[in-house]
């Protein structure tokens, strides 16, 4: 007897491949980054970053810690699963959009699934913040940093919280924009679904030792690799946006700063930052980079905002350019 697939999967098999039509892909990257500035992010249920989070603390609760090659394959095997459904999902709306919908309601489909898989004004609002938080006392800024970053806060100084804010938004611009519109250029929804779903896991996984209790050497090793190489290119095209917005600094200068972090990927855009800037920007005992500027000054953190929406507008400039020019490649 032939084997009969459900119509659903059937359906998705039969329309998957139907790519949308350029014009499509790049009104919906403008439409994701239009509701983006207007309306920020959706309802936590609605979110579905907040679903791959809960996904990953769900089962990163369950990854064995030891033995080695047990915990890392378990973390592997819980990578893939996760980044196989978020694919699949993705595939499903983008089917739906290029096969299924008149080309306005596709491309509004499209925008409105890539948007929270970007989250540029929420970035700038939480950046803002903490020097809104410093003017009225230091303990109130090293709190609100503390929404932003991982590292110990309780005894930085006034001007090293706002060059943690500051590294917290150049790296985040990366990871939280340029990078899932780099994906989305490349390989439509569901590139840009598979990089925050990495992206995601990294951030929730991807430590080398203990962290909430929990040994993630193993366990996220593949979660951080996975990362490092989704992130590479983007890292440094997100450090020559920033460059190209208004300083000279050469390449070569630039990769030497971005070497100075153990992250292969993080220095770039935040060594762009603090060159462009002219701040030094430091994680006491691991690295500092731009040693000879000056130190970070209330005005630099909202010029960082500005120039980081910027750099934005540019990414969208050049991915919808790159998205033509691969429509029309022979």
């Amino acid at each position: 007897m032939a084997l009969q697939w459900p119509a659903s999967v059937a359906w998705l098999a039969a329309d998957v491949s139907a790519w949308p039509a350029w014009p499509m892909l790049v009104a919906a990257l403008w439409i994701a980054l239009l509701v983006d500035a207007l309306l920020g992010e959706p309802a936590p249920a609605l979110h579905p970053v907040v679903a791959i989070g809960r996904y990953l603390q769900w089962t990163g609760r369950r990854l064995p810690e030891r033995p080695p090659m047990s915990a890392f394959a378990a973390g592997a095997a819980a990578w893939w699963l996760g980044a196989g459904v978020i694919v699949i999902l993705a595939c499903a709306v983008q089917a739906l959009a290029a096969a299924h919908l008149p080309a306005w309601a596709g491309a509004l489909v499209l925008g409105l699934a890539l948007k929270p898989l970007l989250a540029w004004r929420m970035l700038k609002t939480e950046v803002q913040a903490v020097e809104q938080a410093l003017a009225r006392s230091l303990d109130g800024g090293r709190e609100r940093l503390s929404y932003l970053v991982s590292r110990d806060v309780t005894h930085l100084t006034e001007s090293e919280v706002r060059e943690s804010a500051i590294e917290s938004l150049a790296e985040n611009l990366n990871d939280s924009v340029v990078a899932p519109i780099f994906w989305f250029a490349l390989l439509g929804l569901p590139g840009a679904a598979l990089y925050r779903f990495a992206n995601t896991a990294d951030a929730m996984w991807g430590y080398p030792g203990m962290h909430g209790g929990r040994d993630w050497q193993w366990a996220g090793k593949w979660a951080a690799r996975a990362d490092d190489v989704l992130s590479w290119v983007p890292a440094r095209i997100t450090a020559a946006l920033l460059i190209g917005l208004g300083v000279h600094v050469g390449w070569g200068t630039l990769r030497t700063e971005a070497g100075r972090t153990p992250s292969p990927n993080s220095g770039w855009p935040m060594a762009a930052m603090a060159l462009l800037v002219g701040v030094r920007l430091a994680k006491p005992g691991v690295y500092t980079l731009n040693g000879e500027g000056r130190k970070a000054a209330a005005g630099d953190t909202r010029r960082t905002a500005v120039l980081g929406g910027r750099a934005v507008l540019a990414a969208g400039v050049f991915a919808s350019t790159a998205i033509v020019a691969m429509a029309r490649w022979p």
